[in-house]
């Protein structure tokens, strides 16, 4: 691995529906009586899967690793990890990025609900994944989210969407800024960031030996975004990540150019 340093709709509320509390109803976030979302690492197979992963799996399918900016990953608090989406490979590359910077091994991942489905949907959900509809995502996934956020916990979220191979940065959904600015009201000072993370490969379709390019930029302080209209901040905190994600995307050639120092997959 070689790490190089650069510092350069939400479902309207039904009628009949019993209220919630305000002490357990996240601002913002509408109240529906839906079934209840959770999300958990499995003690034994969360740690022996970032073992696998990270020493065996990872180090061994790819070559070159390049991870780029992992200072902007903060050491504790509430995070979102929102990175590009290239390859279902993603998944397991931005825990191991994470763990190299320093040593996360505890992510939540919001998921498409057709990943939680079968054997994967297994592995997933015992792995911190739990499921999202991008079409019509429910009450209780969000509160689940601003939930983690609230505990501190670090989210991963590809604010794309689903997988896209061309290279560019797609247009991003509005969820994620608005779940982390609903999660902000709930606590003072809370201080949720939002880190963009570009993923590039050296192959469109990742396969034995393929280099990838893991590039992290300053963090988002979605602090910095929580007074006045929450339409119209979300919409910001929106289009500040969208171009965050692009001049990573940008800076992808310049970077290739570069001398890494080279770091042992230890």
């Amino acid at each position: 691995m070689e790490i190089y340093s650069a510092n350069p709709t939400y479902q309207q509320k039904p009628a009949n529906t019993p209220a919630t509390t305000p002490a357990t109803t996240p601002a913002n976030i509408p109240v529906a009586h839906t079934t209840s979302t959770n999300s958990r690492v499995s003690p034994w197979l969360g740690p022996l899967a970032y073992l696998l992963g990270r020493h065996l799996l990872v180090p061994t399918f790819f070559g070159r690793i390049t991870i780029i900016g992992q200072e902007h990953i903060p050491e504790s608090g509430p995070m979102i990890l929102a990175p590009t989406h290239r390859a279902r490979w993603d998944a397991l590359l931005v825990p191991y990025a994470a763990i190299a910077c320093h040593k996360k091994n505890d992510l939540r991942f919001m998921v498409t609900s057709s990943e939680c489905k079968g054997l994967q949907g297994w592995f997933v959900r015992r792995l911190g994944g739990f499921p999202v509809d991008i079409k019509h995502p429910s009450i209780t996934t969000l509160r689940h989210g601003v939930e983690l956020l609230g505990q501190k916990k670090t989210l991963v979220i590809f604010p794309e969407g689903g997988i896209y191979r061309d290279g560019q940065v797609h247009p991003l959904k509005p969820g994620i800024a608005r779940l982390a600015l609903s999660a902000e009201s709930t606590q003072p000072d809370l201080g949720i960031k939002i880190i963009p993370i570009s993923i590039h490969y050296s192959q469109t379709y990742p396969n034995w030996g393929t280099d990838v390019i893991i590039h992290i930029a300053p963090a988002i302080k979605v602090a910095d975004y929580s007074h006045g209209c929450l339409k119209q901040n979300a919409k910001c905190l929106t289009n500040d990540l969208a171009k965050a994600l692009q001049q990573l995307s940008h800076q992808e050639t310049e970077i290739t150019n570069h001398t890494f120092v080279e770091i042992p997959n230890s």
